[in-house]
């Protein structure tokens, strides 16, 4: 199976991402399939660079992203419709069903 997930860069102490296609069975930082973009979380505010086609297409083919980078293609509007579960977690807001019915 694939996975669309981060894999680390950067010096000691300042890791920035590389958002990569790898084999789920591959090392974090080991072999990958296809780069697809970057992710840096010490900017301010964070940057985010993706190939939102290629993106789109390896998640056509079937290929499943992790938690964090479901949550990074939402806010960029690309895996919303693939995977919407991506938008719920702590920071979404829930309604209790019985004030949805009120």
């Amino acid at each position: 199976m694939l996975k669309i997930r981060l894999s680390r860069v950067g010096k000691k102490k300042q890791p920035t991402y590389r958002v990569v296609v790898a084999d789920a069975r591959a090392a974090r930082d080991g072999a990958v399939v296809d780069v697809l973009g970057h992710y840096n979380p010490r900017t301010d505010p964070t940057t985010f660079v993706v190939d939102a086609d290629k993106a789109r297409d390896w998640l056509h083919k079937g290929a499943q992203p992790t938690e964090r980078v479901s949550r990074l293609f939402a806010k960029e509007g690309i895996a919303r419709a693939a995977h919407p579960e991506a938008l719920e977690g702590p920071e979404a807001p829930q309604e209790s069903p019985e004030a949805a019915q009120a």
